[in-house]
């Protein structure tokens, strides 16, 4: 197949992004911003009929308020949950469908194999797909292609270009991420690998990265999350140590990171989110390994770091836990608060957020579990499996533990929670003075304090004693 690059880069593109999550929309707008025509695809009907009247279902994104109505009103930008007729019209398809793991952290491709079928079902020859969804190695090389293949009635690298660029990019800042972090792109030959490059040269500012193969953009994705998770490990296991020997390990690793060679991370509560906690299963839960007799066997013998990371940032929840019963013994029957269930700071999403385990700790122990979260109202955290914190609830609480640092808890008013003995700073993000002027104690995981703060009810228990 000839690459004929001069067409395809002068004349507008027709382009169906298949998938307007999170990612997905604001890639999508990105494109349309570039003059190309895009075709976004949904199944959600209501995502599809909201975008098609100029309203956008991503709040984190700012811009998207003003892009999307503008984009839909040029022309540029439509949604469809024909993914079909989407993809019989254009050029480019990039596909942005999650793949997840379950709760045995089995990965499940089932979204994006039925997304695959349909775009199989209407691809036209001469076009470039893109999975852009984070996969396990040899996914696109192998399973995505062979579904593409069947449905189609093409042959990849013959009749269609394919291609792997991973979204490396974050809920809230996508279009800041687009224009700093480098493209990484693969293609399963050089005609895809090249089409893919002049593809995201017009329509994207940043650097391309090219790589040998899908195989190998999709492993640099790994690499990316499993790094920050391991980091995050090891960040974790000192802050144990920390504690331990009352030292303060956030001053210890603020040194230590002035050394141009030592990047490490921040301790807390635990690791959340839909990329860090899932994707080193990816590694070593691939399920492609299970159809290479003897790989699967191999695999699971290998990458004991990644694994190990995995063990420390969940049992985190449990460490918290034990350092709240440290200062106001044990939980039974005690309240306790959770400031935040979104996996991180400022973002309404609950992907594998430590609350839950951090609530599961405490259910265990049979404490009585409150949570707040600024994204979310009553009914919303009931249906996501939590206790809003009634009105005029706040004398009853024992503890307080901020999983999330949205930036409205950065100065939360203590004062109300009168009985409460403790706070918890889980993600280092409070100020202590306010916390101890209150007349509570202030811990954070690895400040050192644990056994002082221990002495220090000791001492005031003796003094009750005595008087």
């Amino acid at each position: 197949m000839q690459i004929n690059t001069t067409s395809f880069v002068s004349a507008p593109l027709t382009i169906a992004v298949v998938g307007l999550g999170k990612i997905g929309l604001p890639l999508a707008v990105q494109y349309a911003r570039h003059g190309q025509r895009v075709i976004g695809c949904d199944i959600n009907q209501e995502v599809v009929d909201n975008l098609n009247a100029g309203r956008s279902h991503i709040q984190e994104e700012s811009e998207l308020a003003t892009d999307v109505p503008r984009l839909i009103r040029a022309g540029f930008f439509s949604a469809t949950t024909s993914t079909q007729a989407a993809v019989c019209e254009a050029q480019v398809v990039v596909v942005i469908v999650p793949v997840a793991i379950d709760a045995e952290h089995v990965v499940n491709t089932a979204h994006i194999d039925a997304a695959s079928r349909a775009i199989g079902d209407a691809l036209q020859p001469g076009t470039l797909v893109i999975y852009e969804t984070t996969l396990p190695v040899g996914t696109t090389s192998r399973h995505l292609r062979q579904l593409l293949e069947q449905t189609s009635q093409l042959q990849a690298g013959k009749d269609f270009y394919l291609a792997y660029s991973p979204e490396r990019v974050s809920s809230g800042s996508v279009f800041h991420d687009l224009r700093m972090y480098p493209k990484v792109v693969g293609g399963i030959d050089a005609a895809s690998t090249e089409r893919a490059i002049t593809f995201y040269r017009s329509v994207l500012d940043a650097e391309i990265i090219a790589m040998a193969s899908t195989d190998e953009a999709e492993f640099v994705k790994l690499i990316e999350t499993t790094y920050r998770d391991v980091n995050i490990a090891l960040a974790n296991e000192y802050a144990c140590y920390a504690d331990m020997h009352q030292l303060n390990v956030h001053a210890a690793i603020a040194a230590a990171n002035t050394q141009p060679y030592s990047h490490i991370h921040t301790p807390g509560v635990g690791v959340g989110g839909h990329c860090i906690p899932v994707y080193p299963y990816f590694l070593f839960s691939n399920p492609l390994d299970h159809a290479q007799p003897g790989l699967a066997d191999t695999a699971h013998t290998m990458l004991t770091l990644p694994r190990q990371a995995r063990q420390i940032n969940d049992g985190m929840a449990e460490y918290t836990i034990q350092r709240l019963e440290e200062v106001v013994g044990p939980l039974y029957q005690q309240s306790v608060l959770l400031l935040g269930v979104a996996y991180r700071g400022d973002v309404r999403e609950t992907a594998f957020t430590s609350a839950r385990l951090l609530q599961a700790a405490l259910r265990y122990r049979d404490a009585i579990v409150y949570a707040d979260d600024v994204f979310f109202n009553e009914d919303e955290l009931k249906e996501l499996g939590y206790t809003a914190l009634p009105a005029g609830y706040e004398d009853r609480i024992t503890a307080v533990i901020l999983q999330c640092d949205h930036r409205a808890y950065h100065h939360f008013n203590f004062s109300p929670f009168s009985r409460c003995q403790v706070v918890l700073d889980g993600r280092h993000a409070l100020r202590r003075a306010e916390i101890e002027a209150a007349g509570m104690h202030y811990l954070s995981i690895g400040d050192g304090t644990t056994l002082a703060v221990k002495n220090d009810n000791a001492q005031r228990l003796a003094k009750k004693t005595v008087s």
